[in-house]
């Protein structure tokens, strides 16, 4: 299998986004009606299940464009879904929908049912992907072996779902509880090499564990018929300008892993762990998010992951600036100080609200984001 090369450091973003009931605001299966709307446009998709609709930017230099692009296409989706009774928001979970899902029938969604079972069903969940384009597979493992250690502190500043069948969870990102009854989710292996990486799905192949690498659906995978590294531990963002601002860090962190990793390996403090400690890194950012402790070395220290975000912003904002992500990194800082997506939500609820509000506030912010994205056509 070839990684196709990325002559630059491109960058796409994937947003699935929930489709509702324009009245009771609760999930509704509408993207098959949806999608026949946008019979010529590769960047409005269905996904496994049928109250989702993903959109997706074109190849970007920056992300900049990617956003500029998704606020167009999220402003003809909200026509479009007003003539089906319908809304969007942007959220990892829905906070009150308790039915199971109905699955897209298309034969790779049937195929992931049958391999799911209950589980599959039960995967309302949604997510922001980012794709940030590489020169070659062996450079797609290097920046991967680094960056898995950063996706506690992505998942940490991405967290948007606290919220699951009109509970408070008690989690930032509930997301990552749901999605880990399945197989094949959570923290990716480490690989030394492309060649590596390859015996691994090639393995995997005739084992029937996965059909392809697409059925990989880790934190962060290579893409390589995009020629891209997927990051996808973060939770659906609840507007386009949240997502471009992740995007953004993830394509500056990816060249500053390119171009620091021969001339300065230890310039970031975050390396590889045993596995049991990853994995805590992980629970622990989607549990507690902004306030979690990150586990930094094997004899049990810890620090605030509000720190490690802070440093890494400092560490990438030059790469941003040069890169022209600097406005993204800055939008992510207001993101943060306004105590996270998650944070947004539990504030909706502050003054007793219903759950329901919750939701209305979700859509209301697209709302706001398509009447500027009018107002400045």
């Amino acid at each position: 299998m070839q990684f196709t090369p990325s002559p630059l450091p491109t960058v796409g973003i994937e947003l699935e986004l929930q489709l509702l009931d324009a009245s009771s605001l609760d999930l509704v299966d509408g993207i098959m009606p949806l999608i026949r709307l946008f019979p010529d446009r590769i960047d409005v998709k269905a996904e496994m299940i049928q109250s989702c609709v993903e959109i997706s930017s074109p190849v970007c230099e920056h992300t900049g464009a990617a956003e500029q692009h998704l606020r167009q296409t999220v402003a003809a989706l909200k026509e479009r879904c007003a003539s089906l009774e319908m809304a969007l928001c942007g959220s990892g979970t829905h906070p009150f929908a308790r039915h199971l899902a109905l699955i897209t029938p298309a034969p790779r969604f049937m195929r992931m049912k049958s391999d799911f079972g209950i589980t599959g069903r039960n995967q309302l969940t949604f997510a922001t992907h980012v794709h940030v384009g590489l020169p070659s597979g062996d450079v797609a493992m290097s920046v991967m072996r680094r960056l898995t250690p950063c996706l506690p502190l992505l998942l940490a500043i991405a967290a948007n779902s606290p919220y699951w069948r009109g509970q408070d969870t008690g989690f930032s990102s509930y997301r990552h509880c749901i999605l880990a009854a399945s197989q094949s989710y959570g923290l990716p292996p480490y690989f030394e090499d492309w060649q590596d990486f390859v015996r691994f799905l090639r393995m995997s192949e005739h084992a029937g564990i996965f059909s392809s690498f697409k059925d990989m659906h880790w934190d962060l995978r290579p893409h390589p018929d995009f020629g891209t590294l997927e990051v996808r531990v973060m939770d659906a963002a609840s507007s386009v300008r949240d997502a471009a601002a992740l995007a953004a860090l993830c394509r500056a962190l990816a060249v500053y892993l390119i171009e620091r990793a021969n001339t300065d390996p230890g310039a970031w403090p975050l390396g590889r762990l045993p596995r049991w400690i990853e994995q805590m890194n992980r629970y622990q950012a989607s549990l507690k998010g902004l306030d979690a402790r990150y586990i930094v070395d094997e004899d049990g220290g810890v620090r605030p992951i509000r720190q490690l975000i802070d440093e890494l912003l400092s560490l990438v904002r030059p790469v941003a600036e040069r890169i022209n992500e600097a406005a993204g990194l800055a939008s992510l800082r207001s993101m943060l100080d306004e105590g996270g997506a998650y944070g947004r939500q539990r504030r909706v609820l502050e003054s007793g609200r219903e759950v329901q509000e919750v939701v209305r506030y979700l859509a209301g912010v697209l709302d706001e984001e398509t009447r500027e994205c009018t107002a400045d056509s």
